[in-house]
């Protein structure tokens, strides 16, 4: 079987599901590329816990509109792929301890604000996966580690976020590219692209570039669970990697660059 790819997908603005633009095109048509999996395991930013990692085990999760101010258009829409009781238990068996199970939690924006343009369908099996806010980068990225043996098992690893995201800064700075904001970028592209780790897992007290770019922490963590599950042949790629003020869309594949060639 083929393994599947691990990927971090920037999801940004729910606006991005409405609006014309190369970033959504660039989803929609990865999935139209990507090998079809039997399932998807989805970590999300938009689905904070601590001390523990939550795992969606119902059958059939709801819809989650977690924004406020925004189009009707938005809260009218509906992302009802099934759950995976069975994928829930693998994947909690597979992270150990802190893993926990969680029938009633539904699919975020973080969740549907990717998959939706990836897999408009709704047929593909899915579980959603918290970020455990107590850990460290180095503990983020270790279950990752023990997640990849799903990409065996055709399971797309699917993390939903941004690498830098700092609403109150957007707010002041869109339609620019800060200095601090393309330093960022710069430097956490090249440690993806070379394979420096170090450089994505812990940054220090007076990197002010890196503490304005992943500000509360949340929607850069994502990151390192699919960084874990990278295997000693996989290619590295970005794609979308375009900057607006103090918001990010940076995509990474990790598995097969073609894949994204020319997105």
């Amino acid at each position: 079987m083929t393994r599947q790819p691990a990927l971090f997908v920037g999801h940004g603005s729910p606006m991005t599901m409405i609006t014309e633009n190369p970033e959504r095109r660039a989803m929609e048509e990865l999935g139209r590329r990507l090998p079809r999996p039997d399932a998807i395991l989805a970590i999300t930013a938009h689905w904070t816990t601590h001390g523990e990692t939550r795992l969606t085990s119902g059958t059939a999760p709801h819809t989650i509109h977690d924004f406020r101010g925004f189009p009707q258009e938005l809260f009218d829409m509906r992302y009802p792929a099934p759950g995976s009781p069975k994928l829930a238990q693998r994947a909690a068996e597979l992270i150990g301890n802190g893993a926990v199970l969680d029938d009633g939690h539904g699919f975020d924006h973080g969740v549907w604000g990717t998959l939706l343009p990836m897999f408009p369908a709704a047929e593909i099996p899915v579980v959603a996966m918290s970020v455990d806010m107590a850990l460290n980068g180095e503990e983020h990225r270790r279950i990752g580690e023990r997640l990849a043996a799903l990409r065996d098992e055709n399971v797309l690893i699917l993390a939903s976020g941004n690498l830098i995201h700092n609403i109150s800064l957007w707010r002041q700075s869109k339609g620019t590219q800060p200095e601090w904001a393309v330093d960022f970028r710069g430097r956490t592209n090249s440690a993806l692209l070379e394979r420096e780790d170090a450089g994505l897992l812990a940054f220090a007290a007076d990197d002010r570039a890196a503490h304005a770019a992943i500000n509360s922490g949340e929607h850069y963590v994502p990151l390192l669970y699919p960084l874990g599950a990278r295997q000693p042949d996989d290619e590295v790629a970005l794609f979308n990697d375009t900057l607006d003020g103090a918001l990010s869309m940076t995509s990474v594949i990790w598995g097969d660059a073609s894949l994204v060639e020319g997105l």
